[in-house]
């Protein structure tokens, strides 16, 4: 028989007709000395040991001196088990191809989600844009970055149905359009960044929705008789109240007996008036319309107008003062007058009765007793006798008195 000492069953016994020996399982040939379909050689033990190809992923249960099975399309692995790269286990008898939109070239071999997927892609297969990022057209399923700044928007957008470009999604606060790039009603542009019109609430937004100019940030119809680029100042021939909020104008009333200056405004729930009875007191109607011109124009109520408040009072309280000093100048210059007369009757003096022959003093008008009467004449020959009688001595003549 001459069977093979490892494949048969029994090396001395053979088919008596045909020479076949009993090979065991995984042998095969006449004498049982090479291995069956689905077994093969191992070579370190010179055995045969079976193939063990997978069924559903190999073409055939034959496999190579090395036990590699012959696998199916997109199977691989040494038993045809395994998915290839790019292949997943769709049910327990096929591999399927990755499905990641051809964003990526493998998959979780069991689950089939998609692994590294490219070109701006994300999802399970790909199938998403990142963030930022949106589906174009054309090339279908191609993620181009979105046309939205971070500081104007959120930075996503898409294309809404029957539009070709995109639109972002949520514009900040202050921006508008469809790629937030324009400044929204209220706004200015400032070096590409929306910042709120500064107009002190002088304006309306619903007669001026802008508010002011998008690009210079200059306020649009300033209310309230205000002006300025922010609406910061007042008209001409207006000025601040006194709380310094509105813009009240100037207008001046003159009366025969009083006069005011009457400030009015149509947003002021109050007006004020200033009484003029000091000026009327110490200026005549004259020096006030030197003062203050009034004109009886219908374009101007008071040419006071053109005065701020402020100039107002400095010329009242000038006009004061000056009233003031010449009241008291008037006063010191009447009480001097007053002072010298009474100086003047109260001075001593003599009565002298002048006689044919002497002078005879027959009084002394003060309250100095013992008067020296010595100095009355400048002569130097008078003489004043004990009992009061002055003798005048000349050359000529001697007089008694």
């Amino acid at each position: 028989c001459n069977c093979s000492a490892v494949g048969s069953a029994s090396a001395a016994e053979c088919n008596g007709t045909t020479g076949q020996c009993p090979c065991l399982e995984g042998y095969a040939g006449l004498r049982c000395e090479s291995c069956a379909q689905g077994f093969y050689l191992e070579q370190r033990s010179q055995r045969c040991h079976p193939c063990g190809c997978s069924s559903a992923g190999s073409g055939s249960a034959r496999c190579d001196n090395s036990g590699k099975c012959q696998c199916k399309a997109g199977v691989t692995g040494l038993k045809c088990d395994q998915c290839s790269d790019g292949y997943y286990r769709f049910n327990e008898t096929t591999c399927e191809p990755c499905q990641c939109n051809n964003h990526s070239k493998t998959c979780d071999s069991l689950t089939g989600t998609c692994l590294h997927c490219q070109e701006n892609t994300e999802g399970n297969h790909c199938e998403l844009c990142k963030e930022g990022f949106y589906r174009s057209v054309h090339p279908a399923h191609a993620c181009h970055r979105c046309p939205c700044s971070t500081v104007a928007s959120t930075g996503t957008c898409r294309i809404q149905p029957g539009e070709t470009a995109p639109r972002c999604d949520e514009c900040k606060t202050g921006y508008t359009g469809p790629n937030c790039n324009q400044c929204d009603n209220g706004y200015y542009n400032s070096d590409s960044i929306c910042i709120r019109c500064k107009c002190n609430g002088n304006v309306d937004p619903v007669r001026s929705p802008s508010v002011c100019k998008p690009d210079s940030g200059e306020c649009i119809g300033c209310l309230y008789h205000t002006a300025g680029f922010h609406c910061e100042e007042c008209e001409d021939g207006y000025v601040r109240d006194p709380e310094g909020t509105n813009c009240t104008k100037k207008e001046a009333t003159l009366g025969p007996e009083t006069r005011e200056f009457t400030t009015s405004a149509p947003n002021a729930s109050k007006a004020t008036s200033f009484s003029t009875a000091v000026i009327n007191s110490t200026l005549s109607p004259t020096t006030i319309q030197t003062v203050f011109p009034i004109s009886s124009s219908d374009n101007s109520t008071s040419a006071f107008a053109d005065v701020s408040w402020t100039q107002f009072n400095i010329i009242i309280l000038t006009v004061i003062i000056i009233v003031v000093v010449l009241l008291m100048g008037f006063v010191g210059a009447v009480y001097m007058y007053r002072e010298y007369q009474n100086r003047k009757l109260n001075a001593p003096f003599w009565t002298i009765e002048l006689k044919e022959d002497n002078i005879s003093f027959s009084s002394y008008h003060d309250s100095i007793p013992n008067a020296d009467v010595s100095g009355l004449l400048e002569d130097d020959g008078n003489e004043v006798a004990p009992n009061g009688q002055l003798t005048l001595t000349t050359p000529m003549h001697n007089y008694k008195a």
